[in-house]
């Protein structure tokens, strides 16, 4: 487990305390922070099937484009 955090580290350039904050799921950190260790980890494309069924998210940005239209 350390050496595959010490992997992590070396890999995105964050220090070990960054990388144990989106691992414990730190909302604190910057979203760039969790998509660079998710693409360490190869799980990317998990990532964006997430976003893509975000009916909350895909409501709020409805919303704002709407707002923008007037």
């Amino acid at each position: 487990m350390v050496l595959q955090k010490k992997l992590q580290c070396e890999r995105t350039g964050f220090d070990h305390k960054t990388v144990n904050k989106v691992l414990a799921g730190d909302p604190g950190v910057s979203i760039g922070a969790y998509l660079k260790i998710i693409t360490v980890l190869g799980m990317e494309s998990n990532f964006a099937e997430m976003a893509a069924h975000d009916e909350v998210g895909i409501k709020l940005q409805n919303i704002k484009l709407l707002e923008g239209s007037k």
